[in-house]
């Protein structure tokens, strides 16, 4: 069964929502709590539940350990994913130093640039890597994850090689959208179409 994506683009907002009750000590909650706490009726993250299997009883609502360790399995995040940076401007500088990805299931491995003054650089732990030698160490890895943070300009070329070295998803910070086969999928992050999208509701 294909499982539409905008239900699974709501599943991390229900993983991150029990992971903070969790911390603070609560074992159970219900969709109506859930629901509350991130502006969802119940109705839906019943639904959206469902289609993964029965994490609940009526009447008890869900145990919240138990439902962490399903949403982090069904997304895949119940182990660690190496990523790689691509691009190391202000924004991938960044994403390579962010230090949230680590509980998340994600960990930056390498960061690469074509910038002749970035590269052998250090930024945090990381030595920023020729962008030419992306393929072969993508493909040594076996890297599956890129976060693309390069200039418009270059961003499909780029797109290109990640695929060849087979990466399967790129989050896009770039400002353009990129093409890629099907296989392949990509997350757009532009703050200025959010901000758009934002001001249409401004009074």
């Amino acid at each position: 069964m294909q499982i539409p994506d905008i239900v699974v683009g709501r599943l991390p907002h229900y993983l991150r929502a029990l992971q903070q009750m969790s911390q603070k000590g609560q074992v159970v909650t219900s969709s109506k709590e859930l629901g509350e706490r991130l502006g969802i009726s119940a109705a839906q993250i019943r639904k959206d539940l469902s289609q993964f299997g029965e994490f609940g009883k009526q009447g008890t609502g869900y145990q919240i350990e138990f439902l962490i360790k399903q949403l982090r399995a069904i997304l895949k995040v119940d182990r660690v994913w190496d990523v790689a940076v691509v691009g190391a401007g202000d924004v991938g500088h960044a994403l390579a130093r962010y230090q949230g990805f680590a509980n998340r299931g994600f960990r930056v491995a390498m960061v690469f640039d074509s910038d002749l003054q970035k590269i052998g650089q250090p930024i945090g732990e990381f030595v920023v890597q020729d962008i030419a030698n992306l393929n072969a160490m993508i493909q040594e890895a076996n890297i599956k994850i890129a976060m693309l943070a390069v200039p418009g300009t270059v961003a499909q070329q780029v797109t290109d090689e990640l695929v060849k070295a087979g990466v399967q998803s790129i989050l896009n910070y770039a400002p353009v959208n990129i093409i890629v086969p099907p296989s392949v999928h990509v997350q757009h992050i532009d703050p200025s179409i959010h901000l758009q999208r934002m001001a249409y509701y401004l009074k």
